[in-house]
């Protein structure tokens, strides 16, 4: 078994290593569920490569990704559900069907005809898949328009997407002052939970969780994308906080022993140097 660029090797090496005779014992005993959370934890390697900007990286974690592919659609096919050629028709059948501005006689359309018409053809993909599971169109919408939201992702990312669906249909403030005014709401709340309660307790949490939410409404409304927000808010503290680490190891001191205003003094120093 040789390395090839021929996407037939790959999905003929999954095939080997799911054996049940002679195949790789730990990927014989996968299943969809388990491998769910390495699926997810690739694509999140590949964005990590692609905000370090390292090229390298970002082919080795995208062939990781592919991998993830290949192994679900190996566990279908072992189940006669489908095949590794079933996912790549679905996805081309999908892409051409929904640019027939690209690929079909729609072609020349102003971007607000684009977008009238994807959602013409959204709704024909949901009049076909109500079809297919033998109900009307109207069943499959009685199941509430938010529940195909995926609970798998990321809780800021399902925030903000839970968020624009019902703003769709015009349960939204249209402007992000009123945003501010439900922060401050929900701070208000969360100091009241935290008077009767206590830290960790499930009112505390509730209000924590409630303060988030509006927190990923206010993003939303600015256009900034919260998990991406977020994202380079913690890189920004790691980096921060090695500067701390460093600066204690440069006056031969550790962490561990130094004060509270120690190490403010040099996380001012690394904010300092930052913005100059």
């Amino acid at each position: 078994m040789t390395p090839s660029r021929d996407i037939a090797r790959l999905i003929e090496i999954m095939a080997r290593l799911r054996d049940p005779e002679t195949g790789c014992p730990w990927d014989v005993q996968q299943t969809f569920a388990t491998i769910v959370p390495y699926t997810i934890e690739e694509a999140y390697e590949v964005a990590d490569a692609i905000e370090r900007g390292d090229s390298e990286d970002l082919r080795d974690e995208l062939g990781d990704l592919l991998l993830q592919v290949v192994f679900h659609a190996r566990m279908a096919e072992e189940d006669g559900a489908f095949d590794f050629g079933g996912v790549v028709e679905a996805i081309t059948e999908k892409l051409v069907r929904r640019h027939p501005h690209v690929f079909g006689d729609a072609r020349d359309l102003p971007p607000e005809r684009v977008k009238a018409l994807w959602d013409e053809i959204k709704a024909e993909e949901k009049r076909l898949k109500a079809e297919r599971a033998g109900v009307t169109v109207e069943a499959l919408a009685a199941k509430g328009r938010l529940d195909d939201v995926p609970a798998a992702l990321p809780a800021l990312t399902r925030a903000e997407k839970l968020q624009k669906k019902a703003a769709k249909v015009g349960f939204d403030w249209g402007e992000p002052g009123p945003v501010f005014a439900k922060i401050r709401e929900e701070i208000d709340e969360l100091e009241e939970a935290l008077a009767t309660g206590s830290r960790g307790d499930a009112a505390v949490a509730e209000e924590v969780g409630d303060l988030l939410f509006a927190v990923a409404n206010l993003a939303r409304h600015l256009n900034v994308d919260p998990e991406d927000a977020l994202r380079g808010t913690n890189e920004k503290f790691r980096r921060r906080f090695r500067h701390i680490e460093t600066g204690l190891q440069a006056a031969d001191r550790t962490i561990e022993d130094a004060s509270l205003d120690e190490m403010e003094a040099l996380w001012q120093d690394a904010k300092t140097r930052e913005r100059s």
